[in-house]
C-alpha cells in the first residue's frame, strides 16, 4: 500500500546499523540503504521527531541455531557499535535487541507509547529478518507502520523484493525517503 500521511507523532526505528553487520552488507544497495536511512534521521530530528537506534547483540538460543553457518568464534568489540555515519545524538534512544524483533523483550513498545507515538517509519538492515520482524511486531502492536523501503537493504536482492512486493503490504505502506519526507512536509 502506498503512503497516505505521515502522523503528527512518528517515530524512525532504525534497525540493525551497527559496525559489525553493516560491514558484512557490502555493495551498492546496502550503502544506498544507509544513506537514505541516515537522510531519514537527520530529518526526523530535524523536526523534533523520535529517533530509535536499534542494534544487536544475540540471538534466539537452542536449536534455532543448528544449521547456521559462520564462525563460532567472538565477534570484534565494537561488532555491535552503531555506525558513525548515524551520529548519534543525545536526543536518540538506543534499542539493545537479542532477537531478530525490536520489539521482542527490548521495551520499544513501552518507550514509543510513553512518547504518544502512534506511526513508526522503519528502515534498516536487513530486510527480509529484523526489518520484517520489526515490522510485524509493530503493525501487531497497533502502530501505523511505514517501510522506508529505499532505506533497507538484505544480502539477498530476492528475499528483500520478497518482503517489499508481498509483505510489506500487508503490514503497512510502503514508501521512499522522498515521498515520506515530502508527506512529512505537510503535516508540520
Amino acid at each position: 500500500m502506498a503512503l497516505t500521511t505521515i502522523d503528527p507523532m512518528s517515530a524512525l526505528v532504525v534497525i540493525d546499523l551497527q559496525k559489525g553487520i553493516v560491514a558484512a552488507h557490502t555493495g551498492h544497495s546496502a550503502t544506498a540503504a544507509v544513506e537514505q536511512a541516515i537522510r531519514l534521521a537527520n530529518e526526523f530530528r530535524r523536526r523534533g521527531l523520535p529517533v530509535v537506534l536499534v542494534n544487536v547483540t544475540g540471538r534466539a538460543p537452542g536449536r534455532t541455531e543448528a544449521g547456521r553457518s559462520g564462525s563460532s568464534a567472538a565477534p570484534p568489540a565494537d561488532w555491535a557499535d552503531l555506525i558513525d555515519e548515524l551520529d548519534v545524538r543525545p536526543t536518540d534512544h538506543l534499542i539493545t535487541k537479542r532477537r531478530r524483533s525490536a520489539f521482542h523483550d527490548t521495551g520499544l513498545d513501552t518507550l514509543l507509547r510513553d512518547l504518544g507515538v502512534t506511526q513508526i517509519v522503519l528502515a534498516g538492515i536487513s530486510t527480509s529478518s529484523g526489518v520484517e520482524s520489526t515490522a510485524r511486531s509493530a503493525s501487531d502492536h497497533g502502530y501505523h507502520v511505514v517501510l522506508a523501503t529505499d532505506a533497507m537493504s538484505d544480502p539477498d536482492p530476492e528475499a528483500h523484493r520478497h518482503s517489499v512486493e508481498r509483505v510489506f503490504p500487508k503490514l503497512g505502506e510502503t514508501a521512499t525517503t522522498a515521498e515520506i519526507i515530502d508527506r512529512a512536509e505537510a503535516v508540520r
